[in-house]
């Protein structure tokens, strides 16, 4: 029995370790999946909300962004650089943030500079053909962020 109890609090705390907080505590916003935020953003837009994914990039040169998958949708988490730095390593680890949904329309000259950075940003190759023309970018901004 002792075995089980010490076997069941060592399980425990190493999940509890393994739990990371980035920013301000989080407040208990009102949850939303991603694919309803990218099925309909403009019903988002500047409201606060909660959101769960999976982390498929990171921002390697400050860590102040991660992109987040639900397997369905994708959008990008913008950290307050002030208060949140993610570890450069934290691709494949799940991700629970609160924040707004902002809205950016840029031209064809400021969407190209936009993904250059992004690129430059996450460490990839940036290919400017990719960017066809003028784009509507949403991303997710806030403080609050937790990593499992």
């Amino acid at each position: 029995m002792k075995k089980t109890l010490v076997a069941i609090f060592t399980v425990a705390c190493a999940m509890q370790a393994a739990e990371q907080k980035f920013g301000k505590e989080l407040a208990g916003k009102p949850g939303v999946t991603l694919a309803q935020l990218v099925a309909k953003p403009d019903s988002y837009v500047n409201k606060e909300f909660q959101v769960k994914g999976k982390i498929t990039e990171v921002c390697q040169v400050m860590g102040c962004w991660i992109m987040l998958t639900d397997g369905k949708a994708m959008l990008r988490f913008q950290g307050d650089e002030r208060v949140i730095s993610f570890p450069k390593d934290a691709a494949g680890r799940q991700a629970t943030v609160e924040g707004t949904l902002k809205k950016y329309e840029l031209t064809k000259e400021q969407a190209l500079a936009e993904a250059k950075h992004a690129a430059e940003d996450a460490g990839r190759k940036f290919d400017p053909k990719s960017v066809k023309g003028p784009q509507v970018i949403y991303q997710i901004e806030g403080e609050r962020a937790v990593l499992d």
